[in-house]
This record gives C-alpha cells, sequence and structure tokens, in this order.
C-alpha cells in the first residue's frame, strides 16, 4: 500500500472475542461516503485466543489485521495500529489533513457520518477531536458520547444518583450534560473512544493513549491532554452511529466493573490529585470504591443476559 501523503482517515478496529461485531463495524466502515480521501482500516485483535485472527485476515485480505500477542486493553490495543500508521506516514504528509478515527467493534457508522465529521473539522481548523451522535439500538442517545471531565464536583453528583435524579438542572449533569440538547453541536470536553476523530496534529502534540487505563477512561485522558495543548474538542450530531452498548463486555461485566471506577481514580490521581486536599482525595477514594461495590452487588442481582458494567 502507498504511503500515505495527506488527507488519509486511519480507521481502527480493536477486537476481542467479536469477529462477528468486527465484521459488521467494518463493512460499515467500507460503505461510508467519502468524497476523495482515502479510508484505511486496521484491526487489532487483543489476542482472543479464539478463531478471530484467522477469520478476520480472511474476510479483510486487503487490511492490516495486527495480532497482539496479549490483550492490552481498548488503549494499548489502539496503540499498536496508530503506531504502525506513524512509521508509515511520509515525512512531508499534511498533518493537519489526516485523522486518526477510533471504532468499537460493536459500532456501526452511518454512511455519511465520517464524512459529516471530517467536514467540520475542515471549516474548524482549531478543532483537534470530534465524536458523533452515538445511539443505542433502542434510539436513546448513549449519554458518554459528550461529557464534561470529571472533576471531583461533578464526580460527587454522579457517583450520589444527583444527576440522574435531576438530569436538567445544569448544576448536577456537567458530566454526562443531559440538560443540553442533544442535537445541538456544541464544544465539550470529551467525546466517546467507542467513536471518536482525532487530527494527527493533535496526537503529534499528545502522544499515544495512555494505556495505564485499560477499558475506560483512556478516551477522557486523551481528550484532556489534548485540550491542555489547545486543541478543541466537539460533539456534532449530525453525524450518527450506533452503538450495541455492552456487546463487548458483557460476558465479563464484573472485570469491566472494575475496570471502570478503576479508570475514575487513575483519571483523578493523574489531573487532580495533586491539587486537591488530601480529605477530598481520601473521600473520591472512598465514594469511587464504594460505588464501585455497590454496582457489583446489583450486577450479581441481574440475570445472566442483562448484565452490564454501570
Amino acid at each position: 500500500m502507498p504511503r500515505a501523503t495527506g488527507g488519509d482517515i486511519f480507521a481502527i478496529v480493536v477486537n476481542y472475542q467479536t469477529p462477528e461485531l468486527t465484521i459488521s463495524a467494518v463493512e460499515h466502515l467500507r460503505s461510508s461516503e467519502l468524497a476523495e480521501r482515502r479510508l484505511r482500516v486496521t484491526i487489532v485483535d487483543n489476542n482472543s485466543g479464539d478463531d478471530s485472527v484467522a477469520r478476520l485476515a480472511d474476510r479483510f485480505s486487503d487490511m492490516d489485521v495486527i495480532a497482539s500477542k496479549r490483550n492490552l486493553g481498548f488503549a494499548g490495543g489502539n496503540n499498536l495500529a496508530i503506531e504502525a500508521a506513524l512509521n508509515e506516514l511520509a515525512d512531508d504528509v499534511d498533518r493537519h489533513d489526516t485523522f486518526f478515527l477510533l471504532i468499537n467493534s460493536d459500532v456501526n457508522v452511518e454512511r455519511e457520518a465520517i464524512a459529516t465529521c471530517i467536514a467540520f473539522m475542515e471549516t474548524h481548523p482549531a478543532v483537534g477531536v470530534v465524536g458523533p451522535k452515538v445511539v443505542l439500538p433502542d434510539g436513546r442517545l448513549d449519554l458518554a458520547c459528550r461529557r464534561g471531565f470529571p472533576t471531583p464536583g461533578r464526580a460527587f453528583w454522579k457517583l450520589t444518583g444527583l444527576a440522574k435524579r435531576f438530569p436538567n438542572n445544569h448544576r448536577f449533569t456537567g458530566y454526562n450534560l443531559t440538560h443540553l440538547d442533544e442535537d445541538t453541536v456544541t464544544e465539550v470536553d470529551a467525546v466517546m473512544g467507542a467513536c471518536m476523530l482525532v487530527r494527527l496534529a493533535a496526537v503529534d502534540a499528545v502522544g499515544l493513549l495512555d494505556d495505564t487505563f485499560f477499558m475506560y477512561g483512556e478516551d477522557i485522558d486523551w481528550a484532556y491532554r489534548i485540550k491542555q495543548r489547545g486543541w478543541r474538542v466537539f460533539y456534532v450530531p449530525t453525524a450518527r452511529v450506533r452503538h450495541l452498548k455492552g456487546a463487548t463486555t458483557r460476558r465479563q461485566s464484573y472485570r469491566m466493573i472494575i475496570e471502570f471506577y478503576r479508570a475514575m481514580w487513575l483519571f483523578h490521581r493523574k489531573h487532580y490529585a495533586g491539587r486537591t486536599i488530601a480529605l477530598l482525595n481520601w473521600l473520591v477514594a472512598v465514594g469511587v470504591v464504594t460505588r464501585g461495590i455497590v454496582a457489583i452487588a446489583a450486577n450479581a442481582m441481574r440475570p445472566a443476559g442483562a448484565k452490564r458494567v454501570s
């Protein structure tokens, strides 16, 4: 395959024991309308231990399928493909007009979704990250597709349930932003790693995803670092994707619950703990652990087919 010289979109799908979902995700990617741009898809298998690599390599013989020797999590898996792309890029590539597209294996993009995000980036050169409107199978908005950073205050409102109880009160909803119109283009702190478009120049500025985060939080951490370098992040609801949420994690729901709440603490420790008083740090840690225990207990009481992460 010729070296990239600008304008390419490097899409990455990380697979872990979900080859059928990955096939669907890639087929939707390949049906996208992208005008003159070239879409280059890389599939990373996170040491599934099944026949995923053989099936995906056979189905998509024209694509790169990277077989990791161990499960690196979402961040580590994506980093393998990002590093491979960075090594391939031509020296004179237009780094402002080249993009990475992170896509979960359980996400199906609508035909014009990627082009809509790209068009927004083209007309807003200061934007480093764009996320589409992510809808669940029942048509509801996946709240994680537009978020504020989980500051101690926002984490408190979420962990205590007040954000859910008062979804239209901006005082309590600074994390999931439920007080905002879901069909309005909005500048946000972070979008969702399940589907996010990132400008290569922004990646140059901050580096790879932090693989200390195994499954959750790496997208928020990346957005935090990108915004610190002066880039802007936008939610663009005219681009739509469908998220079969939980399909890739339900079988490991207990581990994923632990990873979800671990990520909350990791983010706080990395970005806030150093400038937060010790008592508040302790309260945040206690709150995260307590909420995690409650989530595990609640999950234990659900039928097998209804288990979920949060």
